[in-house]
């Protein structure tokens, strides 16, 4: 039965252990090994002694980054530095690395990052990058969580789809068939659908394709999307679920590996809503009133954003956007040129956009010719609206984003186990 190295500290001086995992480092003296085992857990001294094992000569030999199991005895008295020791009585070797590797693992020399990225399989090794991916496991679960609680279902959409969610040329398009087809932006459009159906609330966690050629720290090509919908709600109760669905999984990630994080140099702070909230129209007034000049529907420049991150620093909703810088679908305020959408900063990068949808099928027919779009290629979705649709609200929440800001990464390819950029197609 295989032992986990963390699980070496709740376990008695003398107990018998079976470990599998990577030769981290590896020290000879003439008749004795110490040897760094590390496995997704952690790592420990195992120490050899020749003749206390069949195959000394062989492991003698064996290359970092090789693959063994070791069985042998947990010795708590160690002068090791972390104080514990297993003394082997049988390693078998399941895998020899081949030398040189062409990336460290747990050398001080840096890669740049095409080269971290051409050996993801090493990179990943890192304890510091594969916690990333701990924790970006463990938030998705507390989201998945509170959306359980809050009787939300679960759904998965269509992702080769024949129409774009928003229109625009930002699609990636696939031979289907005889017919073209697109790499889906968003499930958006299904999600309207099902509220349509009676399903009053839906969330999904899945892949989302945007054919944007920015090839900056902050864009991806295909990234995870988690998406929210509920019908009899506007766009306040969107923002509502949002920062308690947000709150609730850091919150709990800290609970479960906040000393992990912490060990590794992540420091993530514990959440609590409501987050501030600032118009469009109030930020644009406050970031001209610090030197930019900006008129009423031009976007925020990553300068823009920086400024607006120094007065909130973390967590808060810029709402009102204009009508033009938003999809079809998204519901006029009072006031037509404004709409009941927002978006959700941390701070100076968006991670999740929403909004209140429009639900009155003349509305939606008008909003077509507005954005210039052909309603006939949105047949399946507007005739979801002619039969009874009641009002609602949603939102898109970017997880590799969410996570690279939380943990402070440099990239979003930091928190993608496999990026797609402009340039990146493999591995």
């Amino acid at each position: 039965m295989r032992t986990y190295i963390a699980d070496t500290e709740t376990l008695d001086d003398g107990k018998e252990v079976t470990l599998q995992g990577w030769i981290q480092e590896l020290r000879k003296i003439k008749n004795l090994m110490f040897i760094i085992v590390r496995d997704s857990t952690g790592q420990i001294q195992v120490t050899v002694k020749k003749g206390s094992i069949t195959n000394y000569d062989e492991l003698y030999e064996i290359t970092r980054e090789s693959v063994i199991s070791v069985h042998g005895i947990l010795n708590k008295k160690s002068v090791s530095r972390s104080g514990t020791e297993i003394l082997a009585t049988g390693v078998e070797i399941l895998s020899i690395a081949d030398t040189p590797l062409p990336l460290g693992v747990i050398d001080r020399v840096s890669a740049d990052f095409d080269t971290r990225l051409n050996n993801r399989f090493l990179d990943l090794r890192k304890p510091e990058h594969l916690v990333i991916f701990k924790f970006e496991s463990q938030l998705l679960f507390g989201i998945r969580e509170y959306m359980n609680r809050e009787n939300f279902i679960e759904v998965h959409t269509p992702k080769i789809v024949g129409a774009a969610t928003e229109g625009g040329a930002d699609l990636f398009r696939v031979e289907y068939f005889e017919k073209q087809a697109y790499l889906n932006q968003s499930p958006q459009l299904y999600k309207e659908i099902l509220i349509g159906s009676g399903f009053d609330k839906v969330f999904e966690v899945g892949p989302a394709f945007r054919a944007e050629k920015e090839n900056t720290v902050r864009h991806l090509n295909e990234f995870t999307s988690i998406d929210m919908e509920a019908a009899f709600i506007d766009d306040r109760k969107a923002m509502e679920y949002l920062e308690r669905a947000i709150s609730y999984a850091v919150n709990r990630t800290i609970d479960v590996m906040g000393a992990e994080l912490e060990r590794s140099g992540y420091h993530v702070s514990r959440l609590d809503p409501p987050f501030p909230r600032i118009t469009y129209e109030e930020a644009l007034g406050y970031l001209n009133d610090h030197g930019l000049k900006l008129s009423f529907g031009d976007d925020f420049s990553p300068e823009a954003n920086k400024i607006l991150a120094q007065k909130f620093n973390g967590f808060y909703f810029i709402t009102g956007w204009p009508s033009a810088m938003r999809p079809f679908y998204t519901h006029p305020d009072t006031n037509p040129e404004i709409t009941k959408s927002f978006d959700l900063q941390l701070n100076d990068i968006e991670v999740t956009s929403g909004a209140q949808r429009v639900h009155n099928y003349r509305m939606l027919e008008e909003n077509f010719m507005k954005k210039g779009l052909n309603k006939n290629d949105f047949e399946f979705y507007e005739k979801a609206f002619k039969y009874g649709m009641p009002p609602h609200a949603g939102w898109g929440l970017g997880l590799e984003r969410l996570v690279m800001n939380l943990l402070g990464l440099n990239n979003v390819r930091e928190s993608t186990l496999f990026p797609r950029d402009r340039t990146r197609l493999s591995p």
